[in-house]
């Protein structure tokens, strides 16, 4: 493969984004990553990362039918959509091949996939958030990590059931979760029903137990 136009230079990794006060594991970027992502840009970029994590590089062709594949999902627009997402998230870049061609003879598309930690950088460097906005509140506490610990032992909770779990780690009444995340104290409760489900308890005392022992 020739090289690649408008390749920027080396990308030094910027200083840690958790400001020394809690650095997650590779394991918890990932959790946080995912919690910045909509559900369907984490599945692309999750098979983009597992693909070229399997071939030992850092870049892949990605076609929309490529992705469709990879991912099972059906629908050229919404993988675009995806795909589009993760490149304004910072997640992946995408660079032309000079002189290469498919077979649409269009010019060659690569991407590259950044690793968690990097994408945490580069927003940081771009002045963006590293964490997604909804977790920014939540970093500041001391038992932080330990609520990172225990959400990520429910590898079923939704994109939303775990900002609603850690807002009531903050000690957010319903109220106040609803106006963090934007959304109505009814539909908080119906979030709230289906994590007691998945954590086993019947209140909010019993969940904040769980989450912060």
């Amino acid at each position: 493969m020739r090289p690649i136009q408008n390749q920027r230079g080396d990308k030094q990794l910027a200083d840690s984004p958790f400001g020394g006060r809690y650095e997650p594991s590779k394991d918890e970027q990932m959790a946080l990553l995912a919690l910045s992502h909509t559900p369907l840009e984490q599945q692309v970029y999750w098979a983009m990362l597992s693909e070229v994590t399997a071939t030992n590089t850092r870049l892949g062709v990605f076609s929309t039918r490529r992705l469709m594949m990879l991912t099972g999902l059906n629908g050229f627009g919404a993988i675009k959509r995806a795909r589009e997402g993760l490149i304004k998230r910072l997640s992946i870049e995408r660079y032309e091949v000079a002189g290469e061609t498919n077979q649409s003879g269009r010019p060659e598309t690569v991407y590259l996939v950044y690793q968690p930690e990097e994408i945490f950088a580069r927003r940081k460097a771009a002045g963006l958030p590293p964490y997604p906005k909804e977790m920014e509140a939540h970093r500041v506490s001391a038992a932080f990590g330990h609520v990172m610990e225990r959400v990520l032992d429910r590898h079923n909770l939704s994109r939303r059931e775990a900002q609603v779990a850690f807002c009531c780690a903050e000690g957010l009444t319903n109220a106040d979760i609803g106006k963090r995340l934007n959304i109505s104290e009814k539909t908080v409760k119906f979030h709230l029903r289906h994590i007691f489900i998945k954590f086993g308890v019947k209140r909010r005392t019993e969940l904040l137990s769980r989450l912060l022992m």
